[in-house]
């Protein structure tokens, strides 16, 4: 197995990435035997830390698309969700490789790829809490999300519907990380935390007796890597969207999605038009 080295955000002070404008991305990574790329290594199971080493879904799907970058090297640079997409913008890395949840707004304003995972929000309780069982019922309480997050984004919409019902989410609190989220709903001291179904699951699943998932709510979403959307970028977009159409067709990701999720996703081929 390809050793994935990890650039931790603590490393980043005083350096620079900065990178001059390309002509093509993927010839420059081609030629200068590196590929680096931002993720945030604590979104278990698609990206988390492991005997010092990034594991999960998303660093298996590219232990099969690495050999097609033969000779080049990846890089992963761990970094707070919060500055994943704004140093992408700022050039610090070349592309994405972490769940980015696919918004009308990111698709507009980044290369989101095709789907890697489904992204359904979904809403986690304390195992064996009475009274909640379905999205309405999280009216009265205290719900949580992480800080600039689709699922905030999503938690927010869900606590406007309830205010205009009459029947308003006692308070809403964001975090930096989803396990600071979820550790303060076993502490009890919110009563939900809303993240995408696979991530809510694996919880239920890790600590069966103090977590529960309730349900989905709200349409069909979908996990996406991202590129910038520029010209520069579109060599290296359009060869990451063919690997992860590849495994898609020839059933690799379905193999992942059964070991790291417990089942396969039905994922389209492209990314939905944003509505």
């Amino acid at each position: 197995m390809q050793r994935i080295p990890t650039i931790t955000a603590g490393l980043l002070l005083g350096v620079s990435f900065a990178t001059t404008a390309h002509s093509d991305l993927l010839e420059d990574i081609r030629t200068d035997a590196t590929f680096t790329v931002g993720t945030e290594a604590r979104f278990a199971p698609f990206e988390y830390i492991e005997d010092g080493e990034i594991v999960g879904y998303s660093a298996d799907i590219m232990e099969h698309i690495m050999p097609e970058l033969e000779g080049v090297e990846l890089i992963r640079m761990d970094l707070p969700w919060q500055g994943i997409l704004p140093g992408l913008e700022r050039e610090r890395f070349d592309y994405v490789i972490t769940s980015v949840t696919a918004t009308p707004e990111r698709m507009e304003r980044y290369h989101l790829s095709v789907p890697i995972a489904d992204a359904t929000m979904a809403i986690l309780k304390r195992a064996g809490e009475e009274g909640i069982s379905s999205p309405e019922d999280i009216a009265g309480k205290v719900a949580a999300a992480q800080s600039g997050s689709a699922q905030l984004e999503a938690l927010e919409a869900l606590a406007a519907e309830l205010e205009e019902a009459g029947t308003p989410v006692e308070d809403i609190r964001t975090y930096t990380g989803v396990d600071e989220a979820y550790a303060e709903l076993g502490t009890g001291r919110v009563d939900v935390v809303i993240n995408s179904l696979p991530n809510l699951l694996e919880a239920e699943r890790t600590r069966p007796d103090v977590f529960e998932v309730v349900g989905t709510f709200g349409d069909p979403v979908y996990f996406s890597w991202a590129g910038r959307d520029d010209e520069e970028s579109a060599s290296l977009n359009a060869f990451m969207d063919e690997q992860i159409q590849r495994l898609n067709e020839d059933g690799t990701l379905n193999e992942l999605q059964e070991k790291w999720f417990g089942g396969p996703m039905d994922l389209p081929l492209e990314l939905p038009a944003a509505e």
